[in-house]
């Protein structure tokens, strides 16, 4: 019989960002009191699981996600540059909800082309290495559970490219929410399905920066 393998692929929880700066892979960006409590949570949540193996992005908010749940399980957290957040040339800049990035003309050469997208790193690289993770993680924890502490539009690509669907889309559409769980379920080596789950909602104090 073929091995049941879980890999749950888990949201960094609410960021400290006052500013409301996009800050992409930029360093010195914290949970905020919010997000330690998200991330409090979510090891609560999924503590009693078959995980035996947990890995994370090297940007501080994934790593402060993944503390309280290595903490419960025992588990070091082994950091993993292909979790990283997606490149993005318009990191440091205010971003307003969205709105700011469109206020300054300066910005505008890099609208050229959302289905690539132009102004960061392209959809399809972000889904190979994020595959290239999940293969490889899937494979240490064969016939148990793992868990990957990444960031929304790398989550949110491979989600997409695992159902078949386009990469390109509206980032007001992701379903990705703070400290939220996608957990792919494989048989052997097949993907059988697809959840997702938001153990830390009722936390979440609404619209964050969109690609944190």
């Amino acid at each position: 019989m073929a091995e049941t393998t879980v890999v749950h692929l888990l949201r960094h929880g609410e960021v400290h960002n006052p500013k409301g700066i996009l800050y992409g892979r930029l360093p010195g960006y914290h949970l905020s009191e919010t997000g330690h409590l998200m991330a409090e949570t979510v090891a609560k949540a999924v503590g009693g699981r078959d995980i035996v193996a947990l890995y994370s992005s090297p940007l501080e908010r994934a790593l402060e996600t993944a503390a309280p749940l290595a903490a419960k399980l025992g588990l070091e957290v082994r950091q993993d540059e292909r979790l990283l957040e997606a490149g993005n040339m318009l990191e440091g800049r205010p971003v307003a909800q969205g709105v700011g990035l469109f206020r300054d003309w300066r910005n505008y050469r890099y609208f050229w082309n959302p289905m690539r997208p132009s102004w960061g790193e392209p959809y399809p690289v972000i889904v190979r290495r994020m595959k290239s993770m999940i293969d490889d993680a899937r494979a240490a924890a064969r016939g148990h559970e793992t868990v990957l502490v990444s960031h929304q539009l790398p989550i949110w690509s491979i989600r997409m490219a695992a159902e078949g669907r386009r990469l390109w889309h509206d980032p007001r559409r992701r379903q990705c929410a703070l400290a939220s769980l996608t957990t792919l379920t494989f048989d052997g080596d097949r993907l059988v399905s697809i959840g997702y789950s938001e153990p830390a909602g009722s936390l979440d104090t609404g619209p964050s920066v969109p690609g944190a």
